[in-house]
């Protein structure tokens, strides 16, 4: 049976007040990369990741806010060690579902920083050729691609943005460590399938229609076949709240998780979740929305059991940096500290709930 690969890289100090600290994050991702890889620095990591002639679409979750959704020292430290291997800046697009939680949460900032595309699935417009097709009806907003429409059959479809079809030929997905009541996690799976299409709302009203259309979607060539990594971005995770900013529900966990496998991602922060509400006497997370991610397992999108999740565990401190090349050049120019890299030892399976 296969296995999932997870790389999870702490440092103590990576946040302070709840606001991450951009040397210790650059620090943390160089190191995240490189071990995730194997390679000997972040350039050449990097490298592997992302060939210089793709067009890489880093997806976010803006909508949540600064605090709670992705954040931007994190997908700064990912801009900068595309552009230090080499990709050009027209070539990486940062995304979410709507232009408008991209300028609140700060991304559109990036575009005169660093030359990169900021990128509104929605503004983008919807692809009539490419879609999810599916019986379940729902309620077409404005800016669905067939909202006004009249004829029979109409809302059954879900369209992708041609930003999927038409631009982005690689994703690396960063999302938050954050609760969804109905998906259990507004993680990688949820994130990437939903964030990318139109006519959404018809599943978002229950978690058995988002169990079989989030895995559904993501499983579409233009999502699936394209994702090249995963990155959890554990720094906090809220555990209550939904897709609200509520730091009082929220933990420090000063943690980034690297993997190719979105659902055991998503398995690792549902158990997080979950724990960070049994230590709080709340009810579990695991219990109600499995779900979803043994559907995604069945679909082959990747490791839904605990068992067979291995994570490796590297932890930061100190003075030195781990080895990044121009990466790092760069972020000490920018005036970042430095970080002496560690390892735990030996790679650990993650205990939990069967899924």
């Amino acid at each position: 049976m296969p296995r999932a690969e997870v790389v999870a890289v702490h440092h103590p100090d990576a946040t302070e007040s709840f606001q991450p600290r951009p040397d210790i994050i650059r620090d943390m991702v160089a190191a995240g990369i490189t071990k995730f890889t194997g390679q000997p620095d972040a350039v050449r990591a990097w490298r592997q990741i992302a060939g210089t002639n793709e067009t890489l679409g880093i997806k976010v979750h803006a909508a949540a806010g600064r605090n709670s959704g992705t954040r931007l020292a994190v997908v700064a430290s990912v801009i900068e060690g595309l552009l230090a291997a080499g990709v050009a800046p027209g070539r990486i697009v940062v995304w979410d579902r709507q232009e408008k939680d991209l300028r609140a949460g700060g991304f559109t900032e990036f575009a005169a920083r660093y030359g990169v595309r900021v990128r509104g699935a929605r503004e983008a417009g919807w692809d009539p050729d490419v879609y999810y097709d599916t019986a379940l009806l729902g309620n077409l907003m404005y800016g669905d691609l067939e909202f006004g429409r009249a004829e029979e059959g109409v809302s059954r479809k879900s369209h992708l943005s041609t930003l999927l079809t038409q631009d982005i030929t690689r994703h690396i997905c960063i999302a938050p460590a954050l609760n969804h009541n109905a998906a259990g996690v507004a993680g990688h799976l949820w994130g990437l399938a939903l964030g990318g299409v139109d006519n959404v709302w018809r599943f978002e009203s229950e978690a058995g229609r988002l169990a079989t259309a989030v895995p559904e979607i993501f499983a579409l060539p233009e999502i699936a076949d394209r994702t090249e990594l995963f990155i959890t971005d554990a720094l906090l995770c809220q555990y209550q709240g939904g897709q609200r900013d509520l730091l009082h529900y929220s933990v420090v966990a000063n943690e980034l998780r690297f993997s190719r496998d979105p659902v055991a991602s998503d398995m690792l922060t549902l158990k997080q979740i979950s724990d960070a509400r049994e230590q709080r006497g709340e009810r579990s997370a695991a219990a109600f929305d499995a779900e979803l991610y043994r559907n995604a397992a069945l679909l082959e999108l990747g490791v839904a059991d605990p068992k067979r999740i291995t994570v490796t565990t590297v932890r930061l401190s100190g003075a030195k940096r781990p080895p990044s090349g121009a990466a790092s050049r760069a972020a000490r120019e920018a005036g970042g500290a430095g970080a002496a890299l560690g390892e735990s030892g030996a790679s650990r399976p993650v205990p939990g709930r069967g899924g």
